[in-house]
């Protein structure tokens, strides 16, 4: 790569002008320079052009042809990405990926198998390149952190293992409201609480609540990756805190069955205003905690199996 300083004679003063002698460049003053070199050609011709900036006269052609798009404005780089390759599937195909991501609305891996089961020959790597490039793809939020869990827990008693997450309601009038709900895995005893807001603040508000209310000491909490239980929460919290795997509700199932407990038994009628919730929500737990049978820990009900664990007796 070489670089020239040139100057050429216009009609009103000298002009200085850089140019790069590469096929493709990012130098801020290339197309002035173009611009420069055609209007240059018009006045003096294609071939002293040519050589007064050094490039050949085809190129100066080139750019002479664009001068009468551009006008007197600087002619652009154009991209050196290619606009085609000889591998590249037909168009009509990639209509067909991008359609049936739209009406199966399912994961890369599906429309693959959807298509496949079709009789349309295409490999798993294509159809997810077509969707990225067609913007039909969720992909994780580069603003979102990864959180590194921390084995789960052996739950051997009270407290071991306590799941907490956040149920959303949507207002008649698109507005919501958030109803946190946390569970003890080992007694299943719950707490739950209406806010405003999904926020950090709520969060550990939320939890310092539960401890209160809760008859023993919560040693692990477990959340999903929500930004109501970001680090920020971690790091107030002053409990062990842990995450589940992205996108597997499953590691929070039974507070993930006892949201829909909640939600059946409890708030489904009730007036989505957190006082109205928080309202019903206290004698609901009161009933779940001490009168609800669970078949999870053999018909029996949170404060009695409570009970027993206090007194030392499995």
């Amino acid at each position: 790569m070489s670089t020239h300083t040139l100057w050429f004679n216009s009609l009103e003063t000298p002009l200085k002008v850089l140019f790069i002698h590469m096929a493709y460049t990012n130098n801020p003053q290339a197309p002035k320079v173009r611009r420069d070199a055609a209007l240059f050609a018009k006045r003096h011709g294609i071939r002293t052009a040519a050589r007064r900036f050094g490039v050949s006269p085809g190129t100066i052609t080139k750019w002479v042809r664009k001068l009468e798009r551009y006008g007197i404005h600087p002619i652009p780089t154009r991209s050196s990405r290619p606009r085609s390759h000889p591998k590249r599937i037909p168009r009509i195909l990639e209509d067909k990926i991008a359609q049936k991501r739209l009406t199966i609305r399912r994961s890369a891996e599906v429309v693959h198998k959807e298509l496949e089961n079709e009789g349309v020959i295409v490999s798993l790597s294509t159809v997810k390149r077509t969707l990225s490039r067609r913007l039909l793809l969720n992909k994780r939020s580069p603003w979102k952190r990864v959180h590194l869990s921390i084995p789960r827990p052996d739950v051997k008693t009270a407290g071991d293992l306590v799941q907490i997450d956040t149920i959303h309601l949507i207002r008649s009038d698109g507005s919501r409201v958030y109803v946190f709900t946390l569970l003890d895995v080992h007694s299943r005893f719950a707490y739950a609480r209406a806010y405003e807001r999904a926020n950090t603040h709520s969060a550990i508000s939320f939890v310092r609540r539960a401890q209160a209310h809760a008859p023993f000491q919560f040693h692990v909490l477990q959340s999903d990756n929500g930004p109501e239980w970001s680090t920020h929460f971690t790091n107030h919290i002053r409990i062990t805190h842990r995450h589940t795997r992205v996108r597997r509700p499953n590691d929070n199932a039974h507070l993930e069955r006892f949201n829909r407990t909640i939600q059946e038994e409890c708030i489904k009628n009730t007036s989505r205003t957190v006082s109205e919730l928080n309202k019903v929500l206290v004698p609901y737990l009161r009933y779940y905690n001490e009168k609800r049978l669970h078949f999870g820990i053999d018909l029996q009900t949170p404060r009695q199996l409570l009970a027993k664990c206090f007194q030392g007796i499995d």
